[in-house]
């Protein structure tokens, strides 16, 4: 029986996402198919419920108890699944050296190195990021601080049209708000391979724990590639960051946006930072000032 270490699953969980209890893009039906065809295995015995039902905690638990046989097969297949998927969409890789890194498992458990798809070994070439002009930033900045004499309707539109022209500038693909099946999201953006869903609020009061956990359905339900941003004017509750445990979504207030602006910090650069910070400390939510100090 194969003994996977913590770092390994930490690597097959930022690969597959089984954590968010999803697994790639499957269904219950085809991932029931691909455990069968490609490993020869019952995904859905309950030999493989012992932590749960879902799709990630079944295939968390088939990797504990599994023999090294199939554990090597189903990572191998799980690899060419998400693969074929990541390069007919166009995706560019957003895990550093993830085959790598995988492949060096499945070695030590004593399969084949992974297959090599030649995108897979050269990052794909992004579209490069515009450097706005600083009149463009002044102009920004003086747009974010008039939002504050308009009526609260009127100025929770305007702050979500302000935020999409904040990142087009810095040529961040930015989209305006739309709606899935009856689903409301505020924008979206491309940052490092990944796409940002945007929530927007500018309330009177800091956001509690449940809106973030209502934002976090949003981006778990879709591709494990998908990143949130949730923009608090008034930032968040001491007890709703307590409660929250944010699994890729990193978080800015108001006092993030005008700092930004006014000291002309370039926004990759913060997402980059932000986001790194959240996966090392566990803190979404950190400030510009204090990441990027004069």
């Amino acid at each position: 029986m194969a003994q996977l270490r913590p770092v390994e699953l930490k690597l097959i969980d930022e690969i597959t996402g089984m954590s968010s209890g999803y697994v790639l893009d499957f269904t219950n039906a085809t991932f029931s198919e691909f455990f069968r065809a490609e490993v020869g295995v019952d995904i859905y015995d309950d030999a493989y419920a012992i932590d749960g039902s879902s799709k990630g905690k079944r295939l968390r638990a088939f990797l504990q108890v599994a023999q090294t046989t199939a554990i090597i097969k189903a990572l191998v297949a799980l690899w060419e699944y998400r693969e074929s998927g990541r390069i007919s969409g166009g995706r560019v890789e957003n895990i550093r050296d993830a085959h790598q890194r995988l492949s060096a498992i499945v070695e030590r458990l004593g399969g084949d190195a992974l297959p090599c798809h030649a995108s897979s070994a050269v990052p794909q070439s992004k579209p490069a990021l515009s450097t706005p002009e600083p009149s463009i930033i002044r102009k920004l900045e003086e747009q974010f601080l008039s939002l504050h004499g308009l009526a609260a309707q009127a100025r929770g539109y305007a702050f979500e049209g302000f935020l999409t022209a904040y990142f087009g500038a810095w040529g961040m693909q930015a989209r305006g708000g739309f709606r899935v099946d009856g689903e409301q999201i505020d924008g979206s953006f491309q940052h490092d391979g990944a796409t940002y869903l945007v929530e927007a609020k500018w309330h009177s009061e800091p956001t509690g724990a449940a809106t973030l956990h209502a934002f976090q359905g949003k981006v778990e339900e879709r591709p494990n590639w998908t990143r949130g941003l949730f923009v608090s004017y008034e930032g968040f509750t001491n007890p709703g960051l307590r409660a929250f445990t944010a699994r890729r979504i990193i978080l800015m207030d108001g006092m993030d946006i005008y700092d930004a602006l006014h000291r002309s910090i370039p926004l990759p650069n913060i997402i980059m930072e932000k986001a790194r910070h959240a996966s090392e400390y566990k803190n979404a939510f950190e400030r510009v000032r204090t990441l990027f100090p004069d």
